[in-house]
């Protein structure tokens, strides 16, 4: 076996990584250390580790009493996880008809996926909003109304994404194996559910998993729909303790700690899957 070569562009390479990686990572580090300080001791203490006298759990304290974080988990969770669901179906068949179907204005339903790209959420909520005041599920108590008002334009939001990167994947499978299930005597859905999506599995993971965060990290829209506590989520019900506290840096912290937090631990429990879909996505092209 021939032993490679040592190269110094490759040190260079990894020296930049390592360093980007340190610059990604560190003030997510610095903000949970700083979130265990006292709002009097950050600015003196930025830098120092939470040891000794400088270790505090009242940020959290305060968080969890004077708020209902369990019940806006559950809100962000269950909006998030029905985005997540409704926007792989929808997109995944989507997907499957534009790449194995011709029919009159494919080329023109292509072009609108691009361009539902090209338009942010701050554009459209106005005329969503107004058009879901009418529906009569926007701005009411209902628990179960006011959900579907957030996921609604969240899914919309994501579909456009969804359908090119699905498209790509699905454009890569070969048609004989469709074919094939289809002699068998499948039907559409039947060669959809039981061919298509086993096979481009990592794909479908991996829109799943952006879905799913950007839909948990989404501040603007849920601001703009949930007006009571009771519907708040947890990135709205932080916002609205940082706000009301000012300048409390340690709650801040602990408040940002426990928005990203969940984040991380489902990026690194998914990883996989990210990387998978990624890497299927360059291959593939």
């Amino acid at each position: 076996m021939k032993k490679e070569k040592f190269r110094v562009s490759s040190v260079f390479i990894y020296i930049v990584l390592i360093f980007w990686s340190l610059t990604t990572i560190y003030p997510i580090i610095w903000v949970i250390q700083n979130s265990f300080k006292a709002k009097d001791k950050i600015l003196a203490n930025s830098f120092s580790l939470p040891l000794g006298d400088l270790f505090t759990t009242a940020n959290y304290r305060k968080a969890f009493n004077n708020l209902n974080i369990l019940s806006a988990y559950k809100n962000s969770l269950f909006i998030s996880s029905i985005v997540a669901i409704v926007v792989v179906v929808l997109a995944g068949m989507a997907s499957f008809a534009l790449v194995r179907y011709t029919f009159k204005l494919k080329g023109a339903l292509l072009s609108l996926v691009m361009a539902g790209m090209m338009f942010p959420v701050f554009a459209t909520v106005i005329p969503v909003y107004s058009m879901e005041v009418k529906w009569g599920i926007a701005s009411t108590n209902n628990w179960g109304l006011t959900m579907l008002s957030v996921i609604l334009p969240q899914v919309a939001g994501n579909l456009s994404f969804a359908i090119v990167v699905l498209t790509g994947f699905i454009k890569g499978l070969p048609v004989e194996l469709e074919e094939a299930a289809f002699m068998e005597g499948c039907n559409a859905y039947q060669i959809f559910y039981k061919v298509v999506m086993p096979l481009t599995k990592p794909s479908f993971a991996t829109v799943a998993i952006f879905s799913f965060l950007w839909s948990y990290n989404d501040l603007f829209t849920q601001m703009f729909y949930l007006r009571t506590p009771k519907m708040f989520g947890i990135t709205v019900l932080l916002n609205r303790l940082t706000s009301q506290e000012g300048t409390n840096y340690g709650l801040m912290a602990a408040a940002v700690t426990l928005v990203v937090v969940p984040v991380v631990i489902v990026y690194i429990f998914l990883q996989k899957y990210i990387i998978k879909g990624m890497t299927a996505g360059a291959i593939k092209g």
